[in-house]
């Protein structure tokens, strides 16, 4: 039997199914709470009302795998899920807190700012981040703070960053246009011939740019097995340690 040490390159059916597998993990308030594992993980961002927990419940096909609060940034937990084969999962979702909502009190709203700020700055198997952007909106001042928070990853590379446009279907084709130019401008300024970014209309109504993205999502696992492990100099602090960060202001 002939075997090959490179993956086959999936399809979008192939990635769906793979999607389909997500099962939770664990959750944690806090980053030296998150397990130690080489796995490549993907982190979901977003405003608090930016469709976050939809688009994941769609990736996934599950209703309630991500769970959406009733009160928009009423949820303060990193919650994981586990994907592929169960006695030998190959990848990790992880759902983070929303930022942005106003009528979170200030001080759980910065506390949970700074853990995602710090997550997304040191997560050490980090692969990739998929940012939710409402499409009616585009970018909006605290969307443009998170990417800076991981723009210096995204840009040698080490971390994928896909930008998925929510709610498209509430859009004309002409809006939908507009919005896509829009938000590949600001990403044009963290562009580097090493990064590897992407956007994409996505509908968790009309299932649109659901293929896509699953088949983004998997090829970026696939590549994480692929590339090898930095060396000790280049590696960034163990998710548990606490790097100096901004958090984004008040929404």
């Amino acid at each position: 039997m002939h075997t090959s040490l490179t993956p086959v390159a999936p399809d979008a059916k192939s990635a769906l199914s793979w999607a389909h597998t997500a099962r939770f993990l664990t959750t944690a308030s806090r980053l030296d709470q998150l397990p130690v594992t080489e796995l490549p993980e993907i982190a979901f961002v977003g405003r608090s009302n930016a469709g976050k927990s939809t688009a994941i419940n769609t990736l996934a096909q599950q209703k309630r795998l991500a769970f959406a609060s009733k009160t928009p940034g009423r949820t303060q937990h990193i919650n994981l899920f586990h994907l592929g084969p169960k006695d030998a999962p190959d990848a990790v979702f992880a759902d983070l807190p929303g930022y942005g909502y106003a009528a979170v009190e200030r001080t759980a709203k910065l506390r949970w700012q700074q853990v995602m700020a710090d997550y997304l700055e040191v997560r050490r198997n980090l692969a990739g981040v998929v940012l939710m952007v409402d499409s009616r909106l585009g970018f909006t001042d605290l969307d443009r703070q998170l990417l800076d928070f991981v723009a210096p990853r995204v840009q040698t590379g080490e971390v994928k960053l896909l930008v998925l446009l929510t709610k498209a279907d509430k859009l004309s084709r002409k809006e939908a246009d507009a919005s896509l130019r829009a938000v590949s401008e600001v990403l044009g300024e963290i562009s580097t011939e090493a990064a590897d970014i992407g956007v994409l209309l996505f509908s968790a109504l009309k299932k649109s740019g659901l293929g896509d993205a699953a088949l983004a999502l998997r090829e970026w696992t696939l590549s994480h097995v692929r590339v090898e492990a930095p060396e000790p100099s280049t590696v960034p602090p163990e998710a548990g340690e606490t790097v100096a960060a901004t958090p984004p202001a008040e929404g």
